[in-house]
């Protein structure tokens, strides 16, 4: 029988190679297949590692030199986010945290701080969460130190708590009267104040906000200071401060560029007969459903095309004729959706007919049942 022959295949440089043998060793097949990064321009491999979270770029600085060196540029350190350093304790199941797991949060806030400060970070978003009314620990100082080490003319987002400290251990139990409660808010207050003041100095391209409001007249003079917003989320400061109606109109009309706002009011009982104005040329989204008891007398919003909006039932019980009193002074939202809402689409996800400010269909009557505090869409005795 014969032998069959064995195939072979005529190398480049006139050898023969043999079928089953691979051309090179697996050391140069490896070489010749991995790419070269550090053979690209330092540009494009900034622009790699910006994808890194702040944990994987200190891993990469211990690579090798080149890239320790890399790893301090500003550009890389856009990004400081002191609330992921500590962790939400939720009410159901969690351990109270203890004193010493607080001082070493605090310990990691102070050297996260550092490492920023060290490499000259030149920050574009800024996310906290600190109790500024904390005397002890003066996280005031703290912030207001932080923003004079690192370069703040390009920050956009800023998402900051100032009424919390995570990880933050209860105090120890005491009967605190509500003047006491009072003069902490107002420490908070001022101390936030002064930091909207550092942040106006520094940082004038704010175009995204979220944080806690007072409403007090000064912080929304100095929140209107920030003609680049575009996004503007306001939580509830404290359940027994009210807010002026003035402060709500004088607030959406100095920010000429805003596109986007977020309110959650608690209006407190005393103000119940309280309604509010909204005025913005520039509104196009308005979610206000997260508060309550807030009853518009006008809205003056050409631009705006979707609202979140709804009815909250206190069971604030009164006698018939002093509800009536109460809710006749409460014009119905649909009549303002005509007047000041021209363009609106969408009102709490239900998509609007074209013809809406002419007729009112099943759809939109169900809708402004759930959010319109009026007479005619009420429908329980309650307030």
């Amino acid at each position: 029988m014969p032998c069959k022959r064995k195939r072979v295949c005529r190398a480049r440089g006139g050898g023969t190679i043999g079928s089953g043998t691979q051309r090179g060793t697996g050391r140069e097949l490896t070489t010749r297949r991995c790419f070269p990064f550090n053979a690209l321009p330092p540009e494009c491999q900034l622009h790699c590692f910006s994808f890194l979270s702040d944990v994987e770029k200190c891993r990469a600085a211990l690579v090798c030199q080149g890239w320790s060196q890399l790893m301090r540029t500003s550009r890389l350190w856009q990004r400081a986010d002191f609330a992921r350093l500590g962790c939400v304790w939720g009410w159901e199941g969690a351990l109270l945290p203890a004193a010493r797991d607080h001082e070493r949060w605090k310990e990691r806030v102070k050297n996260y701080a550092y490492h920023l400060t060290s490499r000259g970070a030149s920050l574009t978003a800024l996310c906290a969460s600190f109790d500024l009314g904390d005397e002890q620990t003066n996280w005031t100082q703290f912030l207001l130190s932080f923003l004079e080490g690192v370069s703040c003319r390009d920050l956009e987002e800023l998402e900051l708590n100032w009424t919390v400290t995570p990880l933050e251990p209860l105090p120890t139990p005491r009967h605190s009267s509500m003047a006491q409660v009072g003069m902490t808010k107002a420490d908070q207050v001022i101390n936030f104040q002064s930091l909207l003041e550092r942040l106006n100095l520094v940082s004038p391209a704010l175009r995204q906000v979220s944080l806690p409001f007072d409403w007090s007249e000064h912080s929304v003079h100095l929140l209107t200071a920030f003609q680049q917003l575009k996004c503007l989320e306001l939580r509830n400061f404290w359940v027994f401060k009210g807010v002026c109606p003035s402060s709500m109109q004088q607030l959406t009309r100095g920010l000429p560029n805003l596109k986007r706002l977020t309110l959650q009011v608690l209006i407190p009982v005393r103000d119940l007969e309280v309604t509010y104005t909204l005025e913005s040329a520039s509104l196009e989204f308005l979610d206000v459903s997260q508060s309550r008891g807030l009853v518009f007398n006008l809205l003056a919003l050409p631009q705006l095309k979707e609202l979140k909006v709804r009815k909250t039932i206190r069971g604030i019980i009164l006698n018939g004729q002093t509800q009536l009193a109460v809710q006749s002074r409460w014009p119905c939202l649909y009549s303002l959706l005509q007047e000041g809402v021209p363009n609106l689409q969408t009102l709490n996800h239900h998509q609007l007919l074209l013809g809406w400010r002419r007729e009112l269909d099943g759809g939109l009557a169900e809708v402004l049942a759930q959010a319109c505090y009026c007479v005619q869409h009420s429908d329980t005795w309650l307030l």
